[in-house]
Parts: structure tokens; C-alpha cells; sequence
């Protein structure tokens, strides 16, 4: 699915909090619903079956609670997309990434093969295979629909959960090539697919943020490190001779004789670091419409715009270099998470808004904010405080964004009870009709959206606050219960600011119906 992710580390956040959030995007042409939810142990399976890959796998005997986000309705999987889980680890997954042909020739993607029943032909996704003397269907690698039910409940800190996908993907194979973001309170790491079976992950520094959007986003990679120390790095264990046999690093030069399979194990070898970006990444066509521009308007905002604006700048919107990592001099709230989340390059001359000026280039680039953004998920994993959860639905330029704790054994029904019915019982379909209104009179409605989004933050803070403090004089026997009150709260004012939102766009939009007429009827 086509996502963007943000990534704050600790040093880099308003109040020393790693911050990990991402929107999840249908695919074109639907909207995927979703709903807020825990599960608890007993609820997590112990023998799963995938939906898309027909994949099995016997998960261990020892989950613990997670919160999560799947879809409202059955039919494509759990796809639990993301949560924190009872050990204040948070993973948020995925976000769709591309690569080349070199890669994917070398390491196919592993994708599910079903017998056609009239010979011996295997048909994939997108491929046909031959086989003799076998009638059993083929499974398929994990995907993005499996990988926070299989992760998430089972690691006990961002490090643990970079390995634990590592042997996943090592051992079963993607049919998809996908970054993911695990989270603890101090490091954040950012791991991403690298055909079907290999894989590589870096650290955020505590003083850096990160931007991706659905491309392969790593920019460098210390080899030496990653089958080391792994400080910053980890990959593959064979990722180096993988490299070196299907010839992929295009970068750098060096003789045959220097990468043969021994080299991992030397500790002797010369230093080598590798841009990712050129091993395994795409530069297409595509990309600098749909991707690369999303990055280079985050990047505007975070590092200001004489660096990606104007006559001066070194970075365009197009271009294939923008850094992965950047560090702001200013540190970053859940506000600027969510601007820039809900950002359709409002500022600039693509805005598909414009309403003034030069109009040819508006809409001219995919923006973040769009009409397919199922919901926002950003864990906020606060030191020496509970972990919080934002959430918010549909189209994030018009949407607003609340927070949760997430040690909780439930989560109110506004945001949990989500249906394929469309009402206004649930936070989800209500930030869907504010969306579609809105957008048709975006003049009028933008100003009735950003007095929602202002209130909505200003008294979940102060709820926030509230209960912080609560907690701080807490016994550990009672904390789960002033969570759940705290959440009930935040549920009741959201609920009361999206029904006064959605009737004011109502209000507008009927304002601006066809079949108007002046004259009064009394």
C-alpha cells in the first residue's frame, strides 16, 4: 500500500520521546476501513494462516498484549498495521518500498503459486512456473497483511524486533519488498526488504528524523558494522557476497578477490560502506512524481526552505539524493507530526488548493495528505511516562488526531466499533464525511478544519496532562484503570469536536447546492 512515515528520535523530539508515525493509504480506487483495538494473549493466534500468501507459521507460546489496527472487515487478513505492545516496544508496518531488477532477479520475491488444475502450471502474481509430479499448491513469503501480528507481540525492545523480522524474512521469504519502523523509548530502528530474502536496517540517531515515502530510503550503510558491532547497522548475513556476486554495488570499485564469501568474517577487511539507495534502489520515472516530491517537501519544512526552494537551493522535488536523515534545529511536537502528515504542499505552487498565482504545476505531485489515507498511527514512547498512542482516520488534510494510552485492556467503542456501515457512531466514518464535504469547499472549510484540529490537540494535552499526573502518584495495581478513564475521556471530547466539525462543513457544503434560491418561505 502506498504510505509515508516520519521518525523522530528521542533527542530530536519535544519532550526526549522517540516518535514513529505513518500513514497508512488504501490502494487506488478503495478505502480500506479500519478500527483501534488490543489484543490480549489469549486472543493472539498460535497457529497463523495468512490470507494472501496461504503461509503457516506456529508463532511462539508467549505473546503479550499489543494494541493494534486491522482492518474493520474480514476478507484480505488481520493487516494489524501497527500498536506499542505490553513492553513499550511500538512497530508501525509497512510502508511499500521499490527496488530494481538486479536485485529482484537475484532474490525473486516469494510469492503464492496456485496449481492450475488442467496441467502442471503454477500461476503467481505474476509469473507462471513449471513443476513435475507435485499437486499441492505453493504458499506464498510474509507481507505487510502478517508482519505486526508475527513481530509485535513477541519482542522486548526495537533491537530484538529488527532481528526477529530478520529471521522471518530470512526464513520464509516476501512476496513484497516493505520498510518497517520498531521503536523502544531509546532507539528507533528502520528496517527495509531487499528482494525476497535479504534485508537491511539502520538506526536512527537520537538526534535525527527520518522521512520515507515509498521508496527504498537508506542512504548509507556500514557493512562492517551491520556483520559486527551493529551499533547503527544490521543486515543479512550473506549480504555482502550477495552483493558482490550478482554485482550490484554500481558505486563502488573493487576486485573480485576482495568480496568472496570468507570476507564477512574477517574483521581485517577494509572498511566498506555501501548507498543502498544504489544497490537496491529504483530511480524511475515514477518515483519523482509519486515519491521523491513527499520527501522533498518534509525535508522543505523540517530544514527550511532556502535549502529545497528557490534559486539557491540544492534539493528539488525531483531529485534521486535527497538525504534519508536530517537534524532540525528545532524539535519536533505531535503538531508537526500531524502538519506534516496531512501536508499536500500547501506553500508551494503544487498545492492541489492553489487558489492563486501560477496554477499550471498545481497537483502536479502526489501529495501526503490524500483522500486515500485510511488512518494515522504515531506511537509516542515517553520516558518514565505511559506509552501513547495517536491515532486519527481518513484523509489526514481534514481529519484530527487524538491521543491514547495504550497500557489498556480495551479501547472505546467511538474509535473501536468501526463497520462497512457508514455512520457517525464511529470515528472513523465521521472523519470520512468531513473529508468528502470539506474537499469540495475547501475555501470555506479550511478554516472550520483547523479550529477542529486546534481544539482537538489543546484538550487532549490537557487530558493528557491530567492523568500524567494522576499516574505519577499511582500504584502499578491501578494504573491500567486511570489509562482506560484517561482514553474514555479523549474518546467523549473527540467524538463531541468531530460532530460540531461535520455539521459545520454540512453547513457550507448546503450553502453551496445548485438548487438554491434567495426567496424565503416564511
Amino acid at each position: 500500500m502506498a504510505c509515508t512515515t516520519l521518525l523522530v528520535g528521542k533527542n530530536a523530539s519535544w519532550n526526549g520521546s522517540t516518535m514513529i508515525a505513518r500513514n497508512d493509504d488504501s490502494g487506488s480506487g478503495k478505502f480500506t476501513a479500519k478500527k483501534f483495538t488490543v489484543v490480549e494473549p489469549e486472543d493472539q493466534p498460535r497457529e497463523y494462516e495468512s490470507v494472501i500468501s496461504h503461509l503457516h507459521i506456529t508463532l511462539p507460546d508467549d505473546p503479550v498484549r499489543y494494541t493494534a489496527m486491522p482492518n474493520a472487515l474480514k476478507g484480505e487478513g488481520i493487516w494489524a498495521a501497527c500498536g506499542i505492545n505490553q513492553y513499550g516496544v511500538a512497530m508501525t508496518a509497512t510502508e511499500t518500498i521499490t527496488s530494481n531488477p538486479r536485485v529482484l532477479g537475484a532474490d525473486p520475491l516469494v510469492e503464492y503459486q496456485k496449481k492450475w488444475e488442467s496441467d502442471n502450471l503454477y500461476f503467481g502474481t505474476d509469473s507462471v512456473v513449471e513443476e513435475e509430479g507435485e499437486d499441492q499448491e505453493k504458499a506464498g513469503g510474509i507481507g505487510e497483511e502478517d508482519l505486526v501480528v508475527i513481530t509485535l507481540p513477541y519482542i522486548h525492545s526495537a533491537r530484538e524486533g529488527v532481528r526477529r523480522l530478520g529471521e522471518l524474512h530470512q526464513t520464509y521469504g516476501t512476496y513484497e519488498e516493505n520498510g518497517i519502523a520498531i521503536s523502544d523509548k531509546d532507539e528507533i530502528w528502520w528496517f527495509e526488504s531487499v528482494g525476497g530474502h535479504h534485508w537491511i536496517a539502520r538506526r536512527v540517531d537520537d538526534d535525527g528524523v527520518v522521512v520515507m515515502p515509498n521508496q527504498l530510503g537508506i542512504d548509507s550503510l556500514d557493512i562492517d558494522d551491520a556483520l559486527g558491532e551493529q551499533v547503527s547497522n544490521m543486515c543479512s548475513q550473506d549480504l555482502l557476497s550477495f552483493i558482490d556476486k550478482n554485482h550490484l554495488d554500481l558505486e563502488n570499485h573493487y576486485d573480485d578477490d576482495e568480496f568472496d564469501s570468507d570476507m564477512e568474517d574477517d574483521e581485517s577487511s577494509d572498511h566498506y560502506v555501501i548507498n543502498p539507495r544504489i544497490v537496491f534502489g529504483s530511480h524511475d520515472d515514477a518515483d519523482h512524481v509519486y515519491n521523491t516530491p513527499r520527501a522533498w517537501y518534509m525535508l522543505r519544512y523540517l530544514e527550511g526552505k532556502d535549502m529545497y526552494e528557490g534559486d539557491e537551493a540544492i534539493y528539488g522535488p525531483e531529485d534521486d539524493d535527497l538525504p534519508w536523515q536530517v537534524f532540525p534545529s528545532v524539535r519536533l511536537a505531535p503538531e508537526d507530526v500531524k502538519y506534516l502528515l496531512s501536508s499536500h504542499y500547501q506553500g508551494t505552487r503544487y498545492d492541489p488548493y492553489l487558489s492563486y498565482g501560477d496554477k499550471s504545476s498545481a497537483g502536479a505531485y502526489r501529495s501526503i495528505g490524500i483522500n486515500r489515507n485510511d488512518f494515522l498511527g504515531f506511537a509516542e514512547l515517553r520516558s518514565g511516562a505511559e506509552p501513547i498512542e495517536w491515532v486519527a482516520f481518513g484523509s489526514n488534510a481534514f481529519n484530527a488526531m487524538a491521543p491514547f494510552y495504550t497500557n489498556v485492556s480495551r479501547i472505546p467503542d467511538y474509535l473501536s466499533n468501526t463497520t462497512g456501515r457508514v455512520s457517525t457512531d464511529n470515528f472513523y466514518w465521521t472523519s470520512r464525511l468531513i473529508a468528502a464535504l470539506s474537499d469540495a469547499s475547501y475555501g470555506k472549510c479550511q478554516n472550520v478544519i483547523e479550529i477542529y484540529n486546534e481544539k482537538v490537540m489543546s484538550k487532549a494535552h490537557a487530558i493528557i496532562n491530567r492523568f500524567d499526573e494522576r499516574l505519577a502518584e499511582t500504584r502499578d495495581t491501578d494504573r491500567q484503570a486511570i489509562c482506560e478513564e484517561a482514553n474514555d475521556q479523549i474518546a467523549d471530547m473527540l467524538k463531541d469536536e468531530a460532530d460540531k466539525a461535520l455539521a459545520k462543513v454540512l453547513f457550507f457544503r448546503s450553502n453551496d447546492m445548485k438548487n438554491q434560491y434567495a426567496r424565503s418561505d416564511h
